[in-house]
């Protein structure tokens, strides 16, 4: 199939959705249940994006024999109350209307639990944007055999669009890891969870400030891809 648009592959936590505490005070749930010891404010939002895991065990410093425990109280908590607490940044909502209104294809990669992250974009009522949306298992694991990390599921979002060309738009730096490592570019959101400097150190085309800012970027890469096939269509018919 030849594509004359660049699909687009959406983080979800701080860059489509603002957490609005949903995560952060889930953790505290977890953490405080458990009796250990909650991380200030700081290191918690920077548990926002990484593996739950991974976070909970080198952030939070939770003893690896309580992990699963925690796990499940925070998604407890997450699915009760957490997601509601959550809204859509602003000018979010437009802009994947305006995507699927021109037939561009667009995908999510999250390291949220696949089903989990269904529930939340269900909840607000995106969910029928996407072409696909790509997580890890309920128990973070890999899905179908697809290996564990943002690579991973960001290579699954691929697969399904069938294409090798997409850009990657992400609000940490395991997007724009997840998107080199597939040969992908990635603008950075700034009104994520990223700490200064962050996106741009890990090797961010851009960043954007604005989701108006986002579709003028957007745009002139698919301008760009436009000319570049037609350059390639021309030379075919010398």
């Amino acid at each position: 199939m030849t594509q004359t648009t660049v699909p687009v592959i959406f983080d979800l936590d701080g860059t489509l959705v603002d957490p609005a505490g949903g995560i952060t005070d889930g953790i505290s749930f977890a953490l405080n249940a458990m009796g250990l010891p909650v991380p200030g404010q700081d290191l918690l939002h920077a548990m926002i994006g990484p593996k739950l895991s991974d976070a909970l065990l080198n952030v939070a410093n939770v003893p690896a024999d309580l992990l699963d425990e925690v796990i499940r109280l925070y998604r407890e908590y997450y699915v009760a109350t957490g997601i509601a607490q959550g809204r859509i940044y602003p000018g979010v909502r437009e802009v994947l209307e305006s995507f699927a209104e021109a037939g561009l294809p667009v995908a999510v990669a999250t390291q949220k639990p696949q089903r989990l992250a269904r529930t939340v974009l269900a909840h607000h009522g995106i969910d029928g944007l996407f072409h696909g949306i790509h997580g890890s298992e309920d128990d973070e694991s890999a899905v179908q055999g697809v290996p564990l990390g943002k690579t991973g599921i960001i290579a699954a979002a691929l697969k399904d669009l069938n294409t090798q060309h997409a850009v990657m738009v992400g609000d940490r730096a395991q997007d724009v890891s997840g998107a080199i490592a597939n040969g992908l570019d990635c603008i950075g959101v700034a009104w994520g969870f990223a700490p200064d400097g962050e996106l741009e150190e890990a090797g961010a085309v851009a960043v954007v400030e604005t989701a108006e800012g986002l579709v003028q970027l957007l745009r002139q890469v698919q301008a760009i891809h436009s000319a570049a096939l037609g350059e390639v269509t021309n030379d075919g018919n010398v």
